[in-house]
C-alpha cells in the first residue's frame, strides 16, 4: 500500500496498464460530473444569502466548514468501493459550491464580476491541463514531492486561521499565491499517481484532484478579485 500524509484521496496500490487508463478515465469523467453540483451549490448559495453567516461569524463558519467538509471526506473513504461513494462525492460538490457563495457574492460586487470569475474558471482550466499533461507525458518520478506539499498544506491552514483573527492583507495574499502553487503541484502529484498505478480508485482519485482545482481556483479568484475588481 503507497499512502502519504495528505491521504484523503490519495492512497491505492500498483496497477496494470489496463486498469490505470480505466481509472482514468473514469476520473475524468465524474471530475467533470462534479462540477454541476458544484455550481448549482453555488448558485443557491449566492441566491440564498447563504454567504452571510460565514460574514457574521467567520470563526464558526470555519469551525462548521472543517467539520463537514472533513465528516463527507472520511463518509467517502468508507464508501468508495460502491456506487454510494460517487452519490457521497457529489453531496460533498454540491457543498463545496455552496460554501463558494461567499467569495463569489464578493467577485460578483464588482461590475466585472462575471468576467473575472469566467477567467479564475479558464486559468485554473489552464494550470490543470498543464500539469495533467506533464503528469501524463513526464518520465520524472513526482512522488518525492509528497512531504513537501503536506507541509506546505500545515502551513497555509495555520496562516489562514491565524488570519481569521488578526485580518492582515498581506498575510491573506500570501496565502492565495502559495495556495495556487501548492495545489498546481498536487494536480501534479495526483494525476501521476493514477497514471502510474498508484492511485486504483477512481473515486478517492477524483475527490484528490477536485480538492486541487477547488483550491487553486478560490485563490486565484481571490487575487483577481483584490487586484482587478473594478467598482465603477
Amino acid at each position: 500500500m503507497n499512502e502519504h500524509p495528505y491521504s484523503f484521496g490519495r492512497t491505492g496500490s500498483v496497477s496494470t496498464v489496463e486498469t490505470r487508463n480505466r481509472v482514468l478515465r473514469n476520473t475524468y469523467w465524474l471530475l467533470a460530473l462534479s462540477m454541476i453540483p458544484t455550481v448549482l451549490g453555488a448558485w443557491v448559495g449566492v441566491a440564498t444569502g447563504f454567504s452571510l453567516f460565514a460574514a457574521t461569524s467567520p470563526a464558526m463558519s470555519m469551525l462548521a466548514f472543517f467539520a463537514i467538509a472533513f465528516g463527507f471526506m472520511f463518509a467517502i473513504q468508507k464508501t468508495k468501493d460502491s456506487a454510494a461513494g460517487v452519490f457521497v462525492l457529489l453531496g460533498f460538490t454540491f457543498f463545496m459550491g455552496l460554501m463558494l457563495s461567499r467569495i463569489l457574492s464578493f467577485v460578483l460586487g464588482f461590475s466585472n464580476g462575471p468576467s473575472l470569475i469566467m477567467l479564475a474558471f479558464g486559468g485554473t482550466g489552464v494550470i490543470f491541463a498543464s500539469m495533467a499533461t506533464i503528469a501524463t507525458v513526464s518520465k520524472r518520478d513526482f512522488s518525492g514531492l509528497s512531504k513537501w506539499l503536506f507541509m506546505g498544506v500545515i502551513v497555509l491552514l495555520l496562516a489562514s486561521v491565524a488570519n481569521v483573527f488578526l485580518h492582515l492583507p498581506a498575510l491573506m495574499l500570501t496565502v492565495s499565491v502559495m495556495a495556487i502553487a501548492i495545489f498546481s503541484a498536487y494536480m501534479l502529484f495526483d494525476v501521476q499517481r493514477v497514471v502510474n498505478g498508484g492511485e486504483t480508485n477512481y473515486i478517492t482519485a477524483t475527490l484528490a484532484i477536485y480538492l486541487d482545482l477547488y483550491n487553486v481556483f478560490v485563490n486565484l479568484l481571490a487575487l483577481l478579485g483584490i487586484f482587478g475588481g473594478n467598482r465603477n
